[in-house]
C-alpha cells in the first residue's frame, strides 16, 4: 500500500505538487474567513459586505464546476452543433439574473433581515410553511447537483491519478468540508475569485489543446462529411432540439432562482456593486463557455469515436498521448478540481445554513446565540457532504442529467415565488406552496403522459407552477403580502 502511493507520488509528481500548493491557499483563505466572522451574517452572507469584482467571479467560479468542465465540455460529442446552444442560454440567463434579480434582491433581502432564500420566502409572504418546505426542497435539489459534481472529480482523479473512484470521493470530502467548515461564506468567496481566474485559464488551455490535436479547423470539415458523424453538424441530429432546448432551460434557469448563485447577491456591499458585477460575471461566462462548448465535437477526432459515456471525453483528453504536455495536463487537472471545490462548498453551505436557520431553527421556536448556530451550521456541512459522498458511490446519473434535475426543481418550485415575489405586489404563502406542489408534481409526473417524448418536463413545471401561482394570488382577495409589507427578522 505505501509503496504504491510512493509510485503514485513519483509519476505524478507535478499534479501533486499543484494539488499541494493549492490546498494551502485553501488553508489560507480559510484561516483568513474565520478570523473576519464574526457572526451568523458573516458566516453565511459575508456581513453584506463583499467586492463587486470578487462577487461577480464567484458568480461564475460557483456555477462553473467540473459539471461544465467534464460534463458540459463533453456533451457535444454526442449531441453535435445542438448543443452549441449552450452559449447563448449561460450568458442570457446570468446576465439576466444580475440585471432582473440581484438589484431587488439585495435591496429587499437587506430591509427584511433576510439571510437564506427560504426565510425570504417567508418573510415576503408572511408563512413559515412556505419558508420551511422552500427549506426541504433547497436540501433535497442540492443531493443531486452535488452528487453530479463528485461524480465529475471522481472521474478525473480517477483516470489521471490513478486513484480509485471511492478513495478520490473520500479526499475530495475532507478537502472541501474542511475549509468550509471552517472560513464560511467569506473563505468561499474569495476561494472562488481564485477559482474563476484559474478556471479561465484552464478554458483557454483545454480548448488549443484540443483544438490542436483534433487538427484546427480542418476537423470540422472532416467531421462534417464523414458518415459516422455528419449528423452532428444538424440541428437535432444527435439530440431532439425540444430535448436539448429542455436540458439547457433546466441547466440555466438556476441563475435565476438557485439559492448558491443568489446568496451571492446577499453579500454585496451595496446595490451599485451590481453594475461592476453584471460585466465581470457576463464577460467570463461568455468567454469560457464560447472555448468549453466545441471540446466534445473535437474530440471526436482527437479521440475518435466509441465512448459511450461523454463524461469521459475530458479524463479521456487529459490522459491521451499527443494532446497535452505534463505540465498542461497537471494544470487542468488541478483547474478542474479547483472548478469542483468552488461549487460544492457553495452549496455545502447554502444547504447547512438553510436547514439550521429554516428547518431547525424555526422548530427551535426560539432564539439562539450565534455562536451556537455557527456550530450547529458546520456540523451539517461535515453531514450534508458525508450523504453526497456516499451517494456519489453510485451516482443515479449523468453529469448532465443530474445538473439538469436540480434546476428542473429550482425553476419550477422557486420561479414564481423569487421573481413575481419580487415585482408583483399580489403573492401569499397559499399560493406560494401551491406553486410548489404543482412544480414538483409536473416534474415528477410528465413522464406519464402522451406528450414526454416531445417536450422537457420543465417547460410544462414552469409554466404550471407560475399559472397556479398566479390563480391562487388572485382568488385569495385582500390576503396578498404587499412588497413594502415589514417582515420579521427573528428566526
Amino acid at each position: 500500500m505505501i509503496g504504491a502511493i510512493a509510485e503514485n507520488l513519483r509519476t505524478y509528481w507535478m499534479v501533486h505538487t499543484l494539488l499541494a500548493v493549492y490546498t494551502v491557499l485553501l488553508a489560507y483563505h480559510a484561516w483568513t474567513g474565520n478570523r473576519e466572522t464574526k457572526g451568523v451574517a458573516d458566516y453565511y452572507v459575508g456581513g453584506r459586505n463583499m467586492g463587486a469584482i470578487a462577487i461577480g467571479l464567484s458568480f461564475f467560479a460557483t456555477y462553473s464546476s467540473t459539471n461544465s468542465f467534464v460534463g458540459f465540455s463533453g456533451q457535444a460529442y454526442s449531441w453535435g452543433i445542438t448543443w452549441f446552444l449552450l452559449i447563448p442560454f449561460i450568458v442570457g440567463m446570468s446576465f439576466a439574473a444580475w440585471v432582473v434579480v440581484a438589484p431587488r434582491l439585495r435591496q429587499q433581502t437587506e430591509e427584511m433581515g433576510s439571510l437564506t432564500i427560504p426565510d425570504f420566502i417567508g418573510f415576503r409572504f408572511n408563512s413559515q410553511a412556505a419558508r420551511v418546505l422552500a427549506a426541504v426542497i433547497v436540501v433535497f435539489a442540492s443531493f443531486f447537483y452535488m452528487t453530479a459534481v463528485f461524480k465529475g472529480i471522481g472521474n478525473l482523479l480517477e483516470a489521471f491519478l490513478e486513484i480509485p473512484y471511492k478513495t478520490a470521493i473520500i479526499i475530495v470530502y475532507f478537502i472541501v468540508v474542511t475549509y468550509t467548515v471552517i472560513g464560511g461564506f467569506i473563505s468561499v468567496v474569495k476561494t472562488d475569485a481564485v477559482q474563476g481566474v484559474i478556471m479561465i485559464f484552464a478554458a483557454v488551455l483545454l480548448f488549443s489543446g484540443t483544438f490542436q490535436a483534433a487538427g484546427g479547423f480542418e476537423a470540422f470539415d472532416v467531421l462534417r462529411e464523414a458518415p459516422e458523424t455528419a449528423s452532428l453538424f444538424q440541428w437535432g441530429g444527435g439530440a431532439t432540439v425540444p430535448f436539448v432546448l429542455g436540458v439547457l432551460f433546466a441547466g440555466t434557469v438556476k441563475f435565476l432562482v438557485e439559492p448558491r448563485q443568489l446568496s451571492r447577491f446577499y453579500a454585496l456591499k451595496s446595490r451599485k456593486a451590481v453594475r461592476t458585477g453584471v460585466v465581470v460575471s457576463t464577460l467570463a461566462f461568455a468567454f469560457v463557455y464560447t472555448l468549453l462548448t466545441p471540446i466534445g465535437l473535437l474530440a471526436r477526432r482527437a479521440l475518435g469515436g466509441g465512448l459511450e459515456d461523454t463524461d469521459l471525453v475530458v479524463p479521456g483528453l487529459l490522459t491521451a498521448d499527443g494532446v497535452f504536455g505534463p505540465g498542461a495536463a497537471a494544470f487542468l487537472l488541478v483547474a478542474m478540481v479547483a472548478a469542483a471545490m468552488s461549487s460544492l462548498d457553495s452549496v455545502l453551505l447554502v444547504m447547512a445554513s438553510t436547514a439550521e436557520r429554516d428547518i431547525i431553527g424555526v422548530g427551535r421556536g426560539k432564539e439562539m446565540d450565534e455562536r451556537s448556530i455557527v456550530r450547529t451550521t458546520r456540523i451539517l456541512i461535515a453531514v450534508f457532504a458525508g450523504i453526497t459522498a456516499v451517494i456519489a458511490l453510485n451516482p443515479p446519473g449523468g453529469i448532465v442529467s443530474l445538473t439538469a434535475i436540480s434546476g428542473a426543481m429550482y425553476g419550477a418550485c422557486f420561479g414564481p415565488a423569487i421573481l413575481l415575489g419580487l415585482y408583483w405586489r399580489r403573492g401569499n404563502g397559499t399560493a406560494v406552496i401551491a406553486s410548489f406542489a404543482t412544480g414538483l408534481g409536473v416534474l415528477l409526473l410528465w413522464q406519464f403522459t402522451p406528450f414526454a417524448d416531445a417536450l422537457h418536463q420543465v417547460f410544462p413545471a414552469v409554466v404550471l407552477s407560475f399559472a397556479i401561482y398566479v390563480a391562487v394570488s388572485f382568488a385569495a382577495k385582500g390576503e396578498h403580502t404587499p412588497i413594502e409589507a415589514p417582515a420579521a427578522k427573528a428566526t
